[in-house]
């Protein structure tokens, strides 16, 4: 019965099932997060530049 309950939460959890959707996952994982750091960095550089014409 708990080995049951164990693999059915395994399931639905959405955890990657194989080590090709585990790299998969991870690759998009990385991508997204490498994205967001680009993306905020970007925009507080401008900011700042924006800030140093603006200010001074």
């Amino acid at each position: 019965m708990a080995d049951h309950v164990l693999s059915s939460n395994v399931l639905q959890s959405g955890a990657p099932l194989t080590e090709d959707d585990f790299l998969r996952d991870r690759q998009r994982f990385f991508s997204n997060f490498t994205r967001f750091a680009v993306g905020t960095t970007a925009f507080l550089v401008i900011l700042l530049i924006l800030l140093a014409v603006f200010l001074l």
